[in-house]
């Protein structure tokens, strides 16, 4: 056995990856061209891992330890409880009340990271092996096991507790997270994970997100510089309220902005109280459910509202000023756009994914999902969505303005330079919003890039101070 070990180590040295690698990329290849009909081809890295599990399982004696430079195998027994330390880089924690003898043999590798490809049901080129892979069997059913793994890589984060499935990718074998979970720590040098079942474990991380410590200090500096801003945005439109009912369109307008930024203020609010239900020692999944749900909602009414706010400008841009939609029917299809679209949008995205566990992120901030769901594009793609029709909006009011001027129309000179002024407005707003939250999809496309990074938390943390008090000053000028 110790030769077979041996030469099992061999073949996944550090030196082999290369080849490895060519090995895994043809296995990809041919499951993506079979026929549905032809037998699944075999993942030669799955076959090596199933070949050592059936060798080990035909191993009888009661207890022995055999340790080679690549793979350590060891088998015991226990009573109950079993907790070890293997090569000082893995350490399982089994708990079974009234088990009685039980034995346990576990292989722990060294270098299996080189052999197993990366893959998993949502994307395999975006994950890592970072750490231990340790196969584990057992001559009963063990339905509650704990790993320790050692990180090798503390620059990557969003670890996922996983075991290699032999079954996925039509026999190729992929990583699978079923029945397995990350128990939370505050430990920056081991991931902890408790399963209900036993088979080959490891860590899978997704470069996505970063754990910065300056990125965090830029938001919440941010953050609290925009919502004093919002704070104070508010309480001047408080005092001019009165003085802004010259004509429906500059009331409409402020409506807009005041909603806007009760919007902004409301979404930062959640936001830090998803923060801090993030940064305590044992996060609460549905209190962090709960803050994401209205930090997506607020976000959203933020940019409906703008959507409401442009088409305002489009309406008034392209239809005779007099008569048209009273003032109660335009402030109905305002809220309704405000806050219907969002809240409908953001109740079906926790309906869908809340009960299948994947509503939010496993680590870190307390925020819409990305592996495996794609949930954080019900807020991208309405976002980015708006940004792009307020563009197109204020070409057209801009043209419209333009040849109404060279025609000399003798339009209302308070409606004229109401509609100016939203112009105007609406020129800083839409490109300022829209290239914040562009930058959020540079961070999708190159995740390692720190500089987009702290572009997207230092423009969005102070979003409001460019955004809100600009739309809110020019319009009691």
């Amino acid at each position: 056995m110790q030769d077979v070990l041996l030469t099992a180590g061999i073949l996944t040295i550090d030196n082999a990856r290369e080849s490895w690698d060519f090995i895994n990329g043809n296995d990809t290849r041919n499951s993506s061209s079979m026929r549905s009909n032809s037998p699944p081809p075999e993942s030669v890295s799955s076959i090596l891992l199933q070949s050592l599990e059936m060798i080990t399982r035909r191993l009888t004696n009661d207890t022995f330890n055999i340790e080679t430079p690549s793979i350590l195998l060891n088998k015991t027994t226990f009573n109950n409880t079993f907790n070890a330390d293997f090569n000082s880089s893995v350490e399982i924690n089994i708990t079974e009340p009234d088990g009685g003898n039980t034995s346990i043999t576990v292989l722990t590798f060294e270098s299996k990271h080189n052999v197993l490809p990366a893959r998993d049901e949502a994307n395999s080129s975006l994950n890592i092996i970072n750490g231990r892979v340790v196969l584990v069997q057992s001559s009963t059913n063990i339905s509650n096991i704990s790993f320790t793994f050692d990180i090798r890589n503390n620059s990557l984060v969003d670890p996922k507790c996983v075991f290699w499935n032999f079954s996925l990718f039509s026999g190729l074998g992929g990583w699978d997270d079923e029945g397995c979970m990350l128990v939370p720590n505050n430990d920056n040098e081991t991931v902890t994970c408790n399963c209900n079942h036993l088979t080959s474990f490891s860590i899978l991380m997704s470069p996505y997100s970063r754990d910065d410590p300056g990125l965090a200090i830029v938001t919440y500096i941010g953050v609290g510089i925009s919502m004093v801003s919002l704070v104070i945005c508010l309480i001047i439109e408080a005092v001019v309220w009165r003085k802004i009912r010259k004509n429906n369109t500059s009331y409409l307008r402020h409506v807009s902005i005041v909603n806007i930024a009760v919007s902004l203020l409301t979404a930062n609010i959640w936001f830090i109280i998803g923060a801090a239900i993030s940064d305590a020692e044992e996060k609460n999944p549905p209190a962090c459910s709960a803050a994401t749900f209205f930090v997506h909602f607020f976000y959203l009414a933020l940019f409906f509202w703008m959507l409401a706010s442009a088409l305002l400008l489009l309406y008034r841009a392209v239809s005779v000023f007099e008569g048209g939609l009273s003032k109660r029917s335009m402030l109905a299809l305002g809220f309704c756009l405000g806050y219907g679209a969002p809240l409908i949008i953001a109740t079906i995205t926790i309906a869908v994914t809340a009960a299948k566990g994947t509503y939010i992120r496993d680590t870190g901030v307390c925020w819409l999902n990305w592996e495996p769901s794609r949930t954080l594009l019900a807020f991208v793609i309405p976002a980015l969505l708006i940004v792009v029709i307020n563009f197109m909006i204020l070409l057209v009011v801009m043209y419209k303005m333009l040849r109404r001027r060279v025609a000399g129309d003798a339009t209302q000179a308070g409606e004229k330079h109401v509609l100016v002024v939203i112009a105007r407005s609406l020129a800083v707003l839409t490109p300022f919003f829209g290239l914040t939250w562009s930058l959020g999809v540079g961070t999708l496309v190159d995740p390692n890039n720190t500089a987009i990074h702290y572009s997207f938390a230092f423009f969005n943390s102070l979003q409001s101070n460019s955004g809100g008090n600009s739309s809110s000053g020019p319009g009691f000028l």
